[in-house]
């Protein structure tokens, strides 16, 4: 049974940063696609962040890109989430979500089997 289990949230002052990660196990974590998701309250999921599982290819919702850096260490079984320059609208709770078969449905809920618990962010103005 694959499990995800984020960590690295927090309180911070807007223009500050975070990192986030996320430990996976219970697969070969190697082969899947990982992505970060968040949700803030009272609206859906959305995505943030993938990377493939040769870690080669990176994407960004238009939102984070240029602040937000995605990165995994396959040895390690961890994903990360580094997040600089945070504005009051990045807080969310962030989630991780795993996708064995990298079918390429990256910015979609629907497009990873397995999900973490979440990690709450939030960025005081």
């Amino acid at each position: 049974q694959v499990r995800l289990v984020e960590s690295g949230g927090g309180l911070v002052q807007a223009g500050g940063s975070l990192r986030l990660s996320c430990a996976a196990s219970g697969g070969p974590f190697s082969t899947y696609a990982m992505g970060w998701f968040r949700q803030a309250p009272g609206k859906e999921r959305e995505f943030v962040a993938v990377v493939r599982w040769r870690g080669g290819y990176m994407h960004y919702a238009d939102s984070v890109k240029g602040r937000f850096t995605i990165s995994r260490d396959n040895t390690k079984n961890t994903m990360y989430l580094q997040m600089n320059s945070l504005k009051a609208e990045d807080t969310a709770v962030y989630y991780c979500a795993a996708d064995p078969r990298d079918r390429g449905l990256w910015t979609l809920v629907t497009g990873y089997d397995y999900w973490g618990q979440g990690t709450q962010v939030t960025v005081s103005s």
